[in-house]
């Protein structure tokens, strides 16, 4: 049986140049129940509701983005942006889509535009909770290698930063130190003692690679939340990467001891450490990381590391009927990421606003090809 998925998609609006416009108020305000406003009007984010096959999941990530092109298009010359950073700037300021909300005026005041960031986040639907908990200990300490695969934020304000994903080198996680929950009542345990002492403003602010999340947290809780993962535009990749999420999480059901606490020679306190190591690693290098694996200490490149766990979950993945939309995370290891191929362009004298640009004309044409080729026999059928 196949578990659900749902993604969080924070997307930037803005011109066919790749100037960032702020539009979410209009958005917002005109449609009502498909998007949401994030703090900063520049960029908006959609949900899609949680489903169990790929091929619907595919059509729920297009279907919400072919009506904002639509709409926004009805505003101007305006379309959806690549990238998980403000590539062509301005991080300088902050711009306030609902001045009068106390929790945004929290925001910008506490971490400026280092939150002005575009994002994917991946639910996945586990409704044991010490399972949950156990998958969360797992991902956790794996989350650099969805970064990795997803990096698409090497610019920042017109500049190359150094980092292939400039906002998880950039973004505040929150609080500090998360450790890695032993179970669901540790979990419960210390959310209510981090909103006593007042890291976490409410249950919401915990922002962190991975979390748990459901429908009254830390109490009720029914799905695992990636959270690391810079925006991947190209819907194929993005299933991709979910798929492999799936597989590592269905290979723990299936071995219930692939669990850090239970394979590790290191102490929890030394896998945390490991995990945000890792994380950094990642942000500077994605795939060309070197990192170290949680399971023995040794060296490992993220690109290869992933090559085995492809591996590992492949007999899993297979009778269940998905492995075809796993399949293209073989095509990511081969051809880079989207900041490594942005930062080839680069390295080749390419100017940065002729990158973005061209990146936003293939992402609105692949969105065309796939809702006529994919989509549509879907819908119909």
């Amino acid at each position: 049986m196949l578990l659900s998925k749902g993604f969080e998609v924070e997307m930037y609006t803005g011109t066919p140049q790749g100037d960032v416009i702020g539009l979410s108020d209009k958005i917002v305000k005109q449609l009502d129940g498909c998007f949401v406003r994030e703090p900063d009007s520049r960029n908006v984010e959609y949900t899609t509701a949680p489903y169990t096959s790929y091929a619907r999941l595919l059509c729920a990530l297009l279907k919400p983005r072919q009506k904002l092109r639509t709409y926004i298009r009805s505003l101007g010359n305006y379309t959806i942006l690549p990238g998980s950073t403000l590539s062509l700037g301005d991080s300088s300021r902050f711009f306030r889509s609902d001045p009068q909300n106390p929790y945004h005026e929290y925001i910008e005041q506490t971490y400026g535009t280092d939150v002005v960031t575009a994002s994917i986040h991946i639910n996945v639907g586990i409704s044991d909770p010490e399972k949950l908990i156990q998958a969360c200990r797992l991902i956790r300490l794996e989350a650099p290698l969805y970064l990795a695969l997803s990096a698409s934020s090497p610019f920042l304000d017109g500049k190359a930063t150094g980092y292939h994903s400039t906002r998880w080198q950039m973004f505040p996680k929150t609080p500090r130190n998360v450790p890695l929950f032993s179970s669901h009542k540790h979990f419960i345990d210390w959310t209510e003692e981090q909103l006593a002492i007042g890291t976490m403003e409410n249950v919401r602010h915990l922002w962190s690679s991975v979390r748990p999340n459901g429908d009254r947290r830390p109490y009720n809780l029914n799905r695992l939340e990636l959270r690391i993962c810079d925006l991947v535009v190209d819907p194929i990749a993005l299933l991709a990467i979910t798929a492999l999420l799936e597989g590592r999480i269905n290979q723990m059901l299936q071995y219930p001891n692939l669990d850090p606490l239970q394979q590790s020679k290191f102490t929890p306190e030394e896998l945390v450490t490991m995990a945000d190591n890792n994380e950094t690693a990642v942000a500077h290098n994605s795939l060309d990381a070197q990192l170290q694996h949680w399971q023995d200490g040794r060296t490992i490149t993220a690109k290869d590391w992933i090559g085995e766990i492809y591996e590992q979950i492949y007999p899993t993945v297979k009778p269940k009927g998905y492995s075809c939309f796993l399949s293209p995370v073989k095509k990511i290891l081969r051809s880079g990421n989207m900041a490594q191929q942005w930062l080839q362009q680069y390295q080749q004298g390419t100017a940065i606003p002729a990158i973005i640009e061209q990146a936003i004309q293939e992402m609105a044409q692949q969105e065309k090809d796939l809702e006529y080729n994919l989509c549509q026999p879907i819908l119909v059928a």
